[in-house]
């Protein structure tokens, strides 16, 4: 995906856009599903998905769900050379 791919409004930051890639990438890189991703986390199939093109203004809480279920720490989600 390029940054064209997410949904961006006046409100939709370079950190989340960031987030949504590295995200997406790490979750891409393991194989699993947004699906399956969410259930590990214990969110919703379709948060995970909103968390992915950018429109949520995610809780630090749900980036620590999120990361752990990567089996990543969470700073590894927003690093810009990620390799997630």
């Amino acid at each position: 995906m390029t940054e064209d791919d997410y949904i961006i409004t006046k409100t939709t930051t370079k950190t989340r856009l960031l987030f949504a890639r590295n995200l997406r990438r790490a979750r891409e890189a393991r194989g699993i599903s947004q699906e399956m991703l969410a259930e590990l986390a214990g969110l919703h199939r379709t948060y995970v998905g909103s968390v992915e093109r950018g429109e949520r203004n995610i809780s630090i809480d749900n980036i620590e769900r999120l990361a752990k279920a990567l089996g990543l720490e969470p700073e590894n989600l927003l690093r810009r050379d990620a390799d997630c």
